[in-house]
């Protein structure tokens, strides 16, 4: 059974940090494309960070140079490390990886985040 689990959410005040994993079990995070979702209060889920099967790194605007993702294959972990953090941040983080048809199937049960002005 594919699972996905997410932890590291909290409150934390503007400018802060805070850093999201991922653990992944019954499969091998290195073999997917993941990543980031976040959705916020009344609003739809949007993609945040990714990294595609071609080792590829993705960012929606709105977090270039203060976000990052990276995985470590021997924890089978996916991270977001946020740095700077504002308030239009806080929202449930999800992660999510993607299916053999191309789609964001299997999904985290979320975390979150909540950034204090």
């Amino acid at each position: 059974q594919m699972q996905l689990v997410e932890s590291g959410g909290g409150l934390v005040q503007t400018g802060g940090s805070l850093r999201l994993s991922c653990v992944a079990a019954g499969f091998s995070l290195d073999h997917y494309a993941i990543g980031w979702f976040r959705q916020g209060p009344g609003e739809e889920r949007v993609l945040v960070a990714e990294i595609t099967g071609g080792n590829t790194t993705n960012y929606a605007d709105s977090v270039k140079g203060r976000f990052t993702i990276f995985r470590d294959k021997f924890k089978n972990t996916l991270y977001l490390q946020m740095n700077t953090l504002k308030p239009e941040d806080t929202a449930g983080y999800y992660c999510a990886a993607e299916g053999a048809n191309g789609e964001w199937t299997y999904w985290g049960q979320g975390t979150q985040v909540i950034v204090s002005s």
